[in-house]
Parts: C-alpha cells; structure tokens; sequence
C-alpha cells in the first residue's frame, strides 16, 4: 500500500498544522498531490486503466478547486504551498 497512515502523518505533518491537522487546505492540497503522482506513475506503465483515468482526472478537479478556494482566501498560503509542491511549471 503506497499510502499509509505514517505516510498521511508525515504529509500533514509537513503541509498542515499538526499531524493531526487533516483538514486544513495546505494539507488536503499536499496528499491529493502526492495521489496524483503515484496514479501518473501507475498510468505510465498501464496505459489502458482508463478507469484510473478517471479516478485521476477528478482528484485533479478536486486539488483544482481546493486551491481555488485557497487563492480567494489567502493568496499568500496559496503561492507558498504551489512554490513547496512544485505544482505550478
């Protein structure tokens, strides 16, 4: 299993207020973003799993308005979390 409870720990953790902290923007933007890599990956070498397609395009559309929301509230905390997680090119 690639994500774990220490490893959603260690993600909030990190992103989020505390490791107790799981619903705090920063944090929900953290693991959906580290979900997302792990489907890219997965979809790298099973090219036909179109029904994790799908599972990743929503999760997108979900870190997407997440950080909408976040841009309308804060655009500080959303410029520091797109420049740590690298999601902006």
């Amino acid at each position: 299993m690639y994500l774990t409870k220490e490893v959603k720990e260690q993600i909030f953790a990190k992103h989020g207020k505390g490791a107790n902290d799981t619903g705090s923007a920063e944090g929900q933007i953290a693991l959906f973003t580290h979900r997302i890599n792990h489907l890219t990956e997965h979809l790298k070498q099973n090219r036909k799993d179109f029904n994790t397609e799908r599972s990743l395009v929503r999760m997108v559309g979900k870190r997407r308005s997440l950080l909408d929301y976040l841009k309308k509230k804060d655009i500080n905390r959303y410029r520091a979390i797109i420049k740590e997680l690298g999601i902006r090119k």
